[in-house]
């Protein structure tokens, strides 16, 4: 999959880099694993990555905003109640929103997107 000025999207660069990586690591450790993610298509031997697996296109802050606080706010809901904060929850990047705080390492505000 290509953007508009003709370079790969970054999802795909990701899906690529890994699928490479998963596939030399098995070859190297485990052939009968491998042979799980065996396809029979034109363009691959291997499958690792689920096609489109549920694409959205997030092309306004107004959608990232929405998709981020559905993230964000998804561990304080009913079913789950893993926190009382969005910001407590350890994997969200919700303390980084809120506080500048990257705990991870790799976090981009979302002002430097749009």
């Amino acid at each position: 999959m290509k953007s508009l000025n003709g370079k790969e999207m970054p999802h795909a660069s990701f899906n690529k880099f890994t699928a490479h990586q998963f596939q030399k690591k098995l070859r190297l450790n485990n052939m009968e694993m491998l042979e799980q993610f065996k396809v029979d298509d034109l363009e691959r031997k291997y499958r690792f990555w689920q096609r489109d697996p549920l694409a959205v296109l997030i092309d306004s802050p107004e959608k990232a905003f929405q998709k981020i606080d559905y993230i964000h706010y998804n561990p304080l809901q009913e079913k789950w109640k893993l926190v009382e904060e969005a910001e407590n929850y350890h994997w969200s990047s919700a303390k980084f929103h809120e506080t500048g705080e990257d705990n991870f390492g790799f976090l981009t505000p979302i002002s430097n997107v749009f």
